[in-house]
């Protein structure tokens, strides 16, 4: 068994602004209508997103170029290489689409991190997500089930750290080791009584890691 992992979110955890609500502003501002509906518990969040994926209208050029203008944590890629420096694993664990974190990884040139998200491909000028039903890691709700994820991490790691921002990261941080929560998570999971560290950023993150004694300086 290995020693541990880190395993993140992406959309508001490794990156300041989620994709989707780049693409709503700026191509589907009527989406803010379903945004409501969503939040109000009366679409799934797969459902929700697929809604604006497909409703971008642009040439693939322009839809990366949106893509690779998304901020990130600055400091995301050196902590990447320093948890792998340490002898460990990284994973992203992300309800989006893989084809724009993959575009986001490539631009960093972030490398050997695997990425556990919806299988995401462009066609027709529009973002489509190619959701199998039959997958291990499969949710009706969301597409992948984040708690499946970490379940499986667990056999293979002796421990396992997960980052997350919202409300879909509420359901593994059940399950891994020590979960640092970001923004609206902390309240969500400070509800739910379940423990967390919070934080504003991977910084804090590495800190909190060297301290414990998992990473060094």
């Amino acid at each position: 068994m290995k020693k541990w992992a880190f395993v993140s979110d992406f959309d508001g955890t490794i990156s300041k602004e989620d994709f989707y609500v780049i693409m709503m502003d700026k191509y589907y501002p009527e989406g803010r209508e379903l945004f409501k509906k969503w939040k109000a518990g009366e679409m799934k969040d797969i459902d929700f997103l697929a809604t604006i994926f497909k409703s971008i209208h642009q040439e693939e050029e322009q839809i990366i170029a949106d893509t690779l203008a998304i901020p990130i944590d600055e400091y995301v890629p050196d902590f990447i290489k320093k948890v792998q420096n340490n002898g460990a694993d990284f994973y992203i664990l992300s309800a989006g689409t893989d084809y724009y974190i993959h575009h986001l990884l490539h631009k960093y040139g972030v490398e050997n991190v695997k990425v556990f998200s919806n299988e995401g491909y462009f066609k027709d000028k529009n973002v489509h997500m190619n959701i199998d039903k039959n997958h291990w890691h499969y949710s009706e709700r969301y597409g992948i089930d984040k708690s499946k994820v970490i379940l499986k991490l667990k056999e293979q790691y002796e421990q396992v750290f997960f980052a997350g921002d919202s409300e879909p990261d509420s359901h593994p941080a059940r399950h891994a080791d020590i979960t640092f929560a970001k923004k609206g998570l902390q309240n969500i999971l400070s509800e739910m009584k379940i423990p967390f560290v919070p934080i504003d950023n991977f910084k804090e993150i590495e800190a909190y890691l060297i301290e414990i004694g998992r990473m060094t300086p």
